[in-house]
């Protein structure tokens, strides 16, 4: 039987130390979803630490099968009215996997995405990285709702809301232009980037925006705690919320170096801007607990840690060392101070997903228009250094859509799922904790035991 060929232009054999460079940009962003379940785990009181890991582990799950059979084609697809990548192109990857993704001697049998300098990687392998941002995302949301939310809801709007805002958001903002060998162009990318032209390197808009969006609409729908804000429900393991950060920070460098596509000065240089702008924004946070409560805590550095993560993203490739700085520095203060909002305004955000990824990601994405400097890879002028407004409206007008629409979109499936199914979990689970009363599991077995042991010791006497 004839193969059908994918039409996406064949430059040259895949350059071998761009793809590995690339897989291992994969696997570091696939860490980060472990890291952030610890980061997460930690946070919460210790009845929950288990739940809140799964919502993580799962969406690893829920999003590889959807990416498998049709995410990727809606992502990166052929543009759809302009708003989504035809989900039948690649449907089960077709064309992607098997012979026509094999490098050897004969070119033709090579599908790949053109890069710099005539290099590309696989098409396989782009698959693979793309991936990961479609799981990271989607497990980013967890953290607006934990202690209360039903797991069989969170596994149904993770599904759905994988597939009908974060696959055609990342349709916008990451998708590409490619062209054949006589320059014509046979695929037309997102328009968020290539009609808006809004920079975004490595997803503040789609990935953090997004999220953090999402973490608003759903934690309003499912409504508060019980307790809170009265009854204090402090993190019950600072330790795991250190090692959490730690391993986000290390495997972000895949998420933002990675981006670049191959192992170049970009990915360099995003890798230096991505370690400055988390450095300052760590000791922004702190300088703000000091000043404001009296203690550098430990649970704020790694908060800090996560604000200047998120708030570099979108802007790495366009600024420079002093634009890092100052995008973290500002995050890291910004996001320090926007934590305290939901005690004034009365939504529930367990584990501060608004203050830290909304407000992050809008901080970075808008900061693009303010700092971005020509020198930089992404060649673009930013209103500091003499380009005026035309770069900044359009990060504004990006950011806003993308907020927009996530929010809208997820209190409509917040609201179908509580309509049908159930989000919240009943006030005796939520008491009892999630990690029994859904999973029937604890985290920490040694509990049990004491409890046991006394049990014991007061019917023996």
């Amino acid at each position: 039987m004839r193969r059908t060929k994918v039409a996406y232009p064949i430059v040259d054999l895949p350059n071998t130390g761009d793809t590995a460079w690339m897989l291992a940009s994969s696997a570091l962003v696939l860490l980060m979803t472990p890291g952030l379940a610890f980061f997460y785990g930690g946070m919460v009181r210790s009845k929950n630490v288990l739940n809140m890991i799964m919502m993580s582990i799962s969406a690893m799950g829920i999003v590889g099968v959807l990416w498998a059979i049709f995410g990727f084609s809606a992502s990166f697809g052929n543009n759809k009215f302009g708003l989504i990548g035809n989900p039948k192109q690649f449907f089960g990857l077709k064309g992607l996997i098997g012979p026509d993704s094999v490098a050897d001697s004969d070119p033709t049998k090579v599908v790949g995405i053109p890069l710099a300098g005539n290099t590309h990687i696989p098409m396989t392998v782009f698959v693979a990285f793309q991936l990961m941002f479609a799981i990271i995302t989607v497990a980013l949301i967890s953290g607006a709702v934990a202690d209360r939310l039903k797991f069989g809801a969170w596994a149904l709007f993770a599904a759905v809301w994988a597939t009908i805002v974060y696959f055609p958001v990342a349709h916008w903002v990451f998708d590409f232009n490619a062209t054949d060998s006589d320059g014509n162009v046979i695929h037309e990318g997102g328009w968020i980037a290539n009609k808006l032209h809004v920079i975004d390197f490595a997803g503040g808009t789609a990935v953090h925006i997004n999220a953090g969006a999402a973490g608003l609409a759903l934690c309003l729908v499912l409504g508060k705690r019980k307790g809170w804000p009265k009854t204090p429900m402090r993190p019950h393991n600072l330790p795991f919320v250190m090692l959490g950060a730690g391993l986000l920070w290390f495997g972000w460098f895949g998420f933002n170096a990675g981006s670049a596509l191959s192992s170049n000065g970009t990915a360099g240089s995003t890798f230096l801007t991505t370690t400055f702008a988390t450095c300052s924004a760590m000791l922004g946070w702190l300088l703000v607990e000091k000043l404001r409560d009296g203690h550098a805590t430990s649970l704020g550095a790694a908060s800090g840690i996560v604000a200047g993560l998120v708030a570099i993203t979108p802007s790495c490739s366009s600024v420079n060392v002093l634009g890092a700085l100052a995008i973290g520095a500002v995050a890291g203060v910004a996001c320090a101070l926007a934590v305290g909002l939901k005690f004034k305004l009365g939504f529930d955000d367990s584990l501060d997903v608004v203050g830290v990824h909304l407000v992050g990601g809008i901080i970075g994405t808008l900061m693009v228009g303010l700092v971005a400097t020509k020198e930089a890879p992404a060649g673009v002028t930013g209103l500091f250094y003499g380009g005026g407004f035309n770069q900044l409206w359009r990060q504004a007008v990006g950011a806003g859509v993308v907020l927009a629409f996530s929010f809208i979109v997820t209190l409509i499936i917040a609201f179908a799922i509580k309509f049908t199914i159930g989000l919240r979990a009943t006030e005796e689970d939520e008491f009892v904790g999630m990690d029994e009363s859904d999973h029937a599991e604890t985290a920490y077995d040694f509990a049990a035991v004491g409890g046991a042991a006394r049990t014991a010791a007061v019917k023996e006497a």
